[in-house]
C-alpha cells in the first residue's frame, strides 16, 4: 500500500513526514524548501508511490509543480480546511504540523484545490501589478486634491490629462503649494505612464489568447475582465455546471440554516476579489453604457424595479459569470437575443 507523506512549507526548509495505513509514523525530517530536494527525499523514504499533500500557499503552485514534474504524486489541501485537525496537536511545531497533513491525507478528509498553471500565475501578477498601481494613482489624485481644497483650490472632476492641466494652473502662481503639488503630480503622471505599459502587455496577451477573444463577444467584457476571468477559471472543466462559477467568485449569499432557523445574508465574497470587482463593473456598463437592446439588460431592470439597482447588479455579475463559462465551454461567441420591449 502506497505510504502517505506530509510537507509544512517554510521559506528555507520544509517539514516532512512519512505515515503508513495504520498512521504510524515511519519517518520525518527536514530538507531544504526545492522541489528537487523534497522528491528526493520522498521516493529515498515513502517510495514514488507515495500519496503527498502541501497545504496552500505562496509557494505552493511552484513546489506543486515541480514535484509533479518529479513523478510525485502531490494534492493541494485548503488549510482553511485542514486548519481544525492541526489545530488539535497541544504542540504547534512544524514536524507536527507535516505529521498532520500526512494524517490528513491518510483519511482523506480533505478537499483537493485546483493548482493553476505557471502562465496563470503569470498572467495574473501582471492584472495584480496593474490593479496595484490604479490603486496607488487614485490615492495619490485624492491627495492633490485633498491639499488643493484645503486652500480653497479646485480641480474639479476631471481625469486624465483633464485633471493634469487643472492642477497646473491652478498651482501657476502658488509657489509654495507647488513645491507640495509638483512631486506628487509627476510621481502620478509616471504611475499613469506604467498603467499604460501594463495595458499595453494587456492587450498583446489577449490578442493571442482565442478564449480571451470568445469571450469578449459577451456585453461589459473587455480585454481586461477576460483575461482575469480567463485565469481565474482556466480550467472550463472545473466546474460541471456553469452555475459553480458564481458560487467560486464569491457571488452567490451566504445561508445560515439550523433547526427552524434558515436566513440568507450578503454575497460571500470568497474566491478572487479582482474577478468579483469586474464582473460588478461589468454589469454596471451594461445597466447604463450599453446601448443595444437585449434580454440580459431587461432582465436585469426588471430586477432594480423590484429588489433595488444593487441587487440588480450583483445578480447580473453573477449571471455574467455563469453565461462566460457557458460561451466558453460551447465554444460558440454569444448570441444577443431581442429585447422584449424593443420596437
Amino acid at each position: 500500500m502506497p505510504l502517505h507523506v506530509g510537507l509544512d512549507v517554510s521559506q528555507k526548509t520544509t517539514a516532512i513526514c512519512v505515515v503508513d495505513d495504520r498512521g504510524e509514523r515511519r519517518w520525518r525530517g527536514v530538507c531544504a524548501t526545492d522541489p528537487t530536494a523534497i522528491a528526493s527525499r520522498i521516493v529515498r523514504h515513502a517510495g514514488a508511490s507515495a500519496r503527498v499533500g502541501v497545504e496552500t500557499g505562496a509557494m505552493t503552485p511552484w513546489l506543486v509543480h515541480g514535484l509533479r514534474e518529479a513523478g510525485i504524486s502531490v494534492e493541494c489541501l485548503d488549510a482553511r480546511r485542514v486548519k481544525a485537525a492541526l489545530q488539535m496537536r497541544l504542540n504547534k511545531t512544524d514536524q507536527n504540523d507535516a505529521e498532520g497533513l500526512a494524517q490528513v491525507v491518510r483519511t482523506g478528509w480533505y478537499r483537493p484545490v485546483h493548482v493553476k498553471s505557471l502562465d496563470a500565475h503569470r498572467a495574473r501578477s501582471l492584472l495584480g501589478a496593474r490593479a496595484q498601481l490604479v490603486g496607488m494613482r487614485t490615492r495619490l489624485s485624492n491627495m492633490i486634491r485633498g491639499v488643493l481644497k484645503t486652500f480653497g483650490l479646485l480641480p474639479g472632476a476631471g481625469r486624465g490629462l483633464v485633471f493634469d492641466r487643472h492642477v497646473e494652473a491652478l498651482i501657476e502662481g502658488e509657489p509654495e503649494l507647488a513645491l507640495i503639488i509638483r512631486p506628487l503630480l509627476d510621481t502620478w503622471r509616471h504611475l499613469g505612464q506604467q498603467i499604460g505599459a501594463f495595458d499595453k502587455a494587456v492587450q498583446r496577451q489577449v490578442r493571442a489568447d482565442p478564449t480571451c477573444r470568445l469571450l469578449m463577444t459577451v456585453p461589459g467584457i473587455g480585454a481586461l475582465s477576460s483575461l482575469v476571468y480567463v485565469s481565474t477559471v482556466e480550467d472550463p472543466t472545473r466546474f460541471p455546471r456553469s452555475r459553480a462559477v458564481g458560487a467560486h467568485l464569491g457571488l452567490t449569499p451566504r445561508r445560515y440554516q439550523s433547526g427552524e432557523i434558515d436566513r440568507s445574508g450578503r454575497i460571500s465574497r470568497c474566491g478572487d476579489s479582482l474577478a468579483r470587482t469586474l464582473m460588478y463593473e461589468a454589469a454596471i456598463v451594461i445597466l447604463h453604457r450599453v446601448k443595444r437592446a437585449s434580454q440580459l439588460r431587461d432582465w436585469a431592470l426588471a430586477i432594480a424595479q423590484r429588489a433595488g439597482a444593487g441587487k440588480a447588479r450583483v445578480a447580473l455579475a453573477r449571471k455574467l459569470a455563469v453565461i462566460l463559462h457557458s460561451v466558453w465551454r460551447s465554444g460558440e461567441p454569444f448570441r444577443w437575443a431581442a429585447s422584449a420591449t424593443a420596437g
